[in-house]
Parts: structure tokens; C-alpha cells; sequence
């Protein structure tokens, strides 16, 4: 298991209707890291018998028969995703096995997953596994896949009743609104600002006197550096003989400039493809701006800047670009921003 691996969904996925226990999130997330970007299909995943088990939490001598249970109950958990008149419900497994002695358990998804999660070119979100397993709430977890599916547009709003179904805490003492808002939503707030890369706030929208609907403020939560990211961030300082804080300072200036809507590892891949070039960047990223491009924008903004041709006059050097500009393997750079092997 690798933390820094990308679980990457469909946003159908994210918003479906299921109801899984935080330890079981935690093997279907941990599985999902590891389908890689260019997999054309399912394969069985394996986990060793010791990674399954600390997932799970569960501390038991006789784990030969613990574990079929747990892969059982596992295997019945059904989630139903929702695609405008069509409605699917399906296992999130196909198959476990394992076998005594060998110490390995394999898993393998179930193949109606495979549209959301595999070749995806849009309306898709990724994030590192790592920020997902230290959270100790199993709406934590929800939470954040849902906030960082609308990272982009900093602001979601979502109707009280939907969420409540979305998270399947539509029954009970979560149909009172302060429960719901005090276990759930307080609890994921506090959990995210100490843990992930992104934080929030919110505000309650009535209709007369009840809280209808909730509108989240989601920001970048600079507090939690990516170890990939600082790794990269020297070896371009090292490589250019560049200060670190200018990097720092060009990073910073960047996500100004673009409103704080991409998060570091991408505002450093920006960097580069624009050969600091902060000037050029802005001026790219307010073209996008007035093509009210939607969708993807991570993507637009990476052709525009991948695609660029440099006006034949030489360009002024500034404060942001005194250095000499060195041609990166783009590809073994995001690899390594992104964490893949």
C-alpha cells in the first residue's frame, strides 16, 4: 500500500447513494488506489493478510475466520448510482480470495464499476489515498470526496435532504437537523482542517425558519504539504540553482492570480510549462476565463500552456524569470507530482 497513490472516481461514483463503515471505506479506497490511470480493465488487487486486517482495524489470532466474514458482508454492501432516469445498484466486489499459508488476500471490482473508474476523461476527481486514511469518521470520509469534487468551483450548494440521502444518514436521530449538522458536518469540518488537503466553511440557507440547504466555501489547506511536492520543489531548485523561496514566491503569486482554483502540485506543474513565465501563465489563464470553460479546466489550462508559441522578439526578463530556462520530460514531471509509479 502506498499512500501517495491517486484514488481517482467518476463524480457519479462520489454523489451515489451507499453506506459503507469507515473500515470498509478504507480497503474499497485503499483497492481503488491502486487501478492505474491507463488499466483498460479490472485486475484482482491483493493485499497482504497483515495490511488487510490493520484497515480493518481488527486484531484477532484466528484471522482465517474473521476474514470471510468480513469479505462477505463486504461483498453484499450495494451502492446505487443514480444517471438521469436510469438508476444502477451494484456490489462493489466481484470476488475475494485467499488462501491459508499464502498470507495474500485478493480482491477484484466488480466489472459495472468500470465505467467510473476507469478511462476517464471527464467530470472525474482524484486525490492521494493518504488523505482519506487518517480520517476517523466515516462521513469524514464522504465529506471530503464530495467537497473535493467541487474544489473547483470553491462553492457548493446542497440541499439538506440530498446530502442526508447521498450519505445514507437519512434515518433516525440524523433527521434532526442538529444532530446532523453537530456529528456529521462539524465533525467532518474539524477532521478535514487537521488532515487533508483542503478545509471548508459553511453556511446555513433557510426556507422560513428551516435550514434548507447548506453552502460550502471549499479552500486549499495550505497547513498539509505534499512530501511529493516539497520533494519536486528542490530538485527543480537544486536543478536551476533557483532559491527555494523563489519558488515558494512563484507559487504563491500563481495561486493568486488564479484564484486559489488549482492545488499545488498543479500550480507547479503550471510553473514549469510556462518556464516561470508568471506574465504568460496570467494571461492564459484569463483567455480560459473568457471561453467560460467548465469542465476539466486543469486539462484546458495545460493544452493552452503546452501549446503556446513565444513571440519571436526576445521577452523582458523579470523578477519572476531570472534564470535560465531548462526543458523538462513533462511527463516524468507529473509522474512525479502525481505520485505515479
Amino acid at each position: 500500500m502506498n499512500e501517495n497513490y491517486l484514488v481517482t472516481k467518476a463524480n457519479t461514483l462520489i454523489t451515489s447513494n451507499y453506506d459503507l463503515s469507515l473500515e470498509e471505506q478504507r480497503v474499497i479506497l485503499t483497492l481503488a488506489s491502486t487501478v492505474q490511470p491507463n488499466d483498460e480493465d479490472f485486475k484482482p488487487y491483493e493485499f497482504s493478510i497483515k495490511e488487510f486486517m490493520e484497515l480493518l482495524g481488527v486484531e484477532s489470532k484466528s484471522k482465517y475466520s474473521v476474514i470471510p466474514k468480513i469479505t462477505k458482508e463486504l461483498m453484499q454492501k450495494v451502492l446505487e448510482i443514480k444517471q438521469e432516469n436510469k438508476i444502477t445498484q451494484v456490489a462493489w466486489l466481484s470476488s475475494a480470495e485467499y488462501e491459508k499459508g499464502t498470507g495474500i488476500i485478493e480482491l477484484e471490482f466488480s466489472p459495472k464499476l468500470k465505467p467510473f473508474m476507469l478511462g476517464l476523461k471527464e467530470f472525474y476527481t482524484s486525490y492521494r489515498l493518504k488523505n482519506v486514511l487518517e480520517l476517523k469518521g466515516k462521513y469524514s470520509i464522504r465529506m471530503y470526496e464530495i467537497l473535493k469534487s467541487n474544489e473547483f468551483k470553491k462553492i457548493a450548494v446542497i440541499e439538506v435532504d440530498e446530502l442526508r440521502k447521498i450519505l445514507k444518514a437519512d434515518k433516525g436521530s440524523y433527521l434532526i437537523y442538529q444532530n446532523f449538522k453537530n456529528r456529521i458536518i462539524c465533525q467532518a469540518q474539524k477532521e478535514l482542517k487537521n488532515l487533508t488537503d483542503i478545509y471548508f466553511e459553511f453556511e446555513e440557507v433557510k426556507t422560513g425558519r428551516k435550514v434548507t440547504s447548506l453552502k460550502f466555501y471549499i479552500k486549499p489547506n495550505k497547513k498539509v504539504e505534499d512530501p511529493k511536492v516539497k520533494q519536486v520543489k528542490n530538485e527543480i531548485a537544486i536543478d536551476k540553482e533557483t532559491p527555494l523561496d523563489t519558488i515558494e514566491n512563484d507559487i504563491k503569486l500563481i495561486m493568486d492570480i488564479t484564484n486559489n482554483e488549482f492545488g499545488e502540485k498543479t500550480i507547479m506543474l503550471f510553473r514549469d510549462l510556462s518556464n516561470g513565465d508568471i506574465g504568460k501563465l496570467k494571461k492564459l489563464y484569463d483567455y480560459m476565463n473568457t471561453k467560460n470553460i467548465q469542465e476539466n479546466r486543469t486539462g484546458y489550462m495545460r493544452k493552452l500552456l503546452e501549446n503556446w508559441e513565444e513571440p519571436k522578439q526576445s521577452s523582458k526578463i523579470n523578477g519572476f524569470n531570472n534564470f535560465e530556462s531548462r526543458k523538462y520530460d513533462y511527463n516524468e514531471l507529473e509522474k512525479k507530482l502525481l505520485g505515479w509509479d
